[in-house]
């Protein structure tokens, strides 16, 4: 940042694993933070964390403006979080799923992801913005998994899940900052599921 002060504009992509665990309670930006994703990456949110603080500084001290977007679930034809619960499918395994069901998310798929980035620079701000960046729809990790092997049924596959605490549960969001800032995305979950799997195919 301080290389680059000159900038019209800074995007820090972060993560909504930064948050407290709140089961199915809608997390808002102001919502506190917390070490969420330990169980499966031990750094995980605490580097993010620590990013979206040094952002907040380099936005103060060179007056870059700067927006600081937690993600939420991107993937996409290329992959994501639920390309790897596919493939778990594909070969039989069961995905690890957290009892404090349902565990809700909001995916965002590549192409909006894309196609935000530029409104997301254009709401920088000094001091930092920050957005919650995912889809505006709610979905339960469990109902996508059943899509995704729903769409994959030509190889015959089904989807099994195994109950335990050893993995993230659901991290789901607020959505009006990003919709006022940007507007809603556009890729209705299940078409980008399906996009998925007929990608993932080819």
């Amino acid at each position: 940042m301080a290389h680059c002060c000159a900038a019209k504009a800074w995007l820090q992509c972060s993560s909504t694993g930064v948050y407290q665990p709140a089961g199915q309670h809608p997390l808002r930006e102001t919502d506190p933070l917390g070490d969420n994703d330990r169980v499966m990456m031990e750094t995980y949110s605490l580097s993010k964390i620590a990013a979206e603080v040094v952002a907040s500084t380099g936005a103060r001290e060179h007056g870059l403006p700067t927006t600081i977007a937690r993600l939420n679930v991107p993937y996409g034809d290329n992959g994501g979080w639920p390309a790897f619960h596919l493939a778990m499918i594909e070969e039989g395994q069961p995905v690890p799923v957290h009892p404090d069901r349902p565990n809700l998310f909001n995916p965002v798929h590549h192409d909006d992801i894309v196609r935000m980035v530029p409104a997301l620079l254009d709401a920088a701000t000094t001091p930092a913005t920050s957005v919650n960046w995912g889809g505006v729809e709610q979905v339960a990790l469990e109902t996508w998994c059943e899509e995704l092997a729903d769409a994959a049924d030509a190889a015959g596959v089904e989807a099994a899940s195994v109950e335990t605490e050893a993995t993230i549960g659901g991290v789901t969001i607020d959505t009006t900052r990003i919709i006022d800032l940007v507007g809603p995305t556009r890729i209705e979950w299940r078409d980008g599921m399906r996009r998925l799997v007929e990608a993932h195919r080819a």
